[in-house]
């Protein structure tokens, strides 16, 4: 870890706090030792560097394998360089074997008593309002029993800054209280209880943020059928809302 804080400490906390003037609140309710996941919600480009600058543990966040491939320019070569001095763990998407070896490096590191981050989205918010979780981070903490620290962040959209640089003006980052899910980690494969879990996670971070809640996937607004609108339709109050999952001799099944 010596080149990730060498790097946060003498470069992007000084940027990201006094640069960009970043204010932390809920600092006390990060957990000082231990295996844990961040689920964050995403709302610009700069949220991957505010966040881990700003967290008190240092923080491994899940990046597109496609960065760490050989080859490429100078800049690529950098990255792929960065992020392995750093320890950010390659993500196959692909799916597959090649899924399931990235998911089981991240249970190493969590294992391992470190903190993953990851975006329950799946992608950044094409608007600034709350999307639909994706169950891999509940999977994922499920399988480890390891709590989950929502985390709320506001302001870390990207302008241009001095001599070109990305800059923000002001972010906000708001750290929640840890959530234990250690009942429903007897079933991490459940989809019902997998489900309950990221909408719970979601709602927790939307507690923090204040976000308009919208009921479908970032990437149906982004990329898929709801491009060209049709996504307020789907706004809701919250993220699901429906009790536990009641576990009974190893299964689950929706409560009454």
């Amino acid at each position: 870890m010596f080149w990730y804080r060498f790097f946060k400490f003498t470069v992007v906390r000084p940027m990201v706090r006094f640069g960009y003037g970043t204010r932390v609140f809920g600092a006390e309710n990060f957990p000082r030792e231990g295996g844990a996941i961040l689920a964050s919600n995403h709302i610009g480009a700069l949220d991957s560097l505010v966040i881990p600058a700003m967290m008190p543990r240092p923080i491994t966040f899940p990046a597109k394998a496609e960065l760490f491939a050989p080859g490429g320019g100078l800049g690529h070569r950098f990255i792929a360089w960065f992020l392995k001095t750093i320890k950010m763990v390659p993500m196959d998407r692909s799916g597959g074997r090649a899924s399931a070896s990235a998911l089981e490096a991240i249970s190493d590191v969590l294992r391992d008593g470190q903190v993953v981050a990851i975006y329950p989205e799946g992608t950044r918010s094409p608007d600034g309002r709350l999307y639909k979780g994706k169950t891999g981070m509940a999977r994922m903490a499920l399988a480890n029993d390891v709590p989950v620290i929502p985390v709320g962040i506001s302001g870390s959209k990207s302008v241009k800054g001095p001599l070109g640089i990305p800059w923000a003006r002001r972010p906000v980052v708001v750290i929640g209280k840890p959530m234990h899910f250690t009942a429903q980690a007897v079933t991490p494969g459940n989809s019902k209880v997998l489900r309950w879990v990221t909408d719970e996670v979601l709602a927790a971070i939307q507690q923090l943020t204040g976000q308009e809640y919208v009921d479908v996937y970032a990437a149906r607004v982004k990329t898929g059928d709801l491009k060209d609108g049709g996504a307020d339709a789907f706004v809701v109050p919250r993220p699901g809302g429906g009790a536990a999952p009641v576990i009974e001799g190893g299964g689950a099944r929706a409560s009454e």
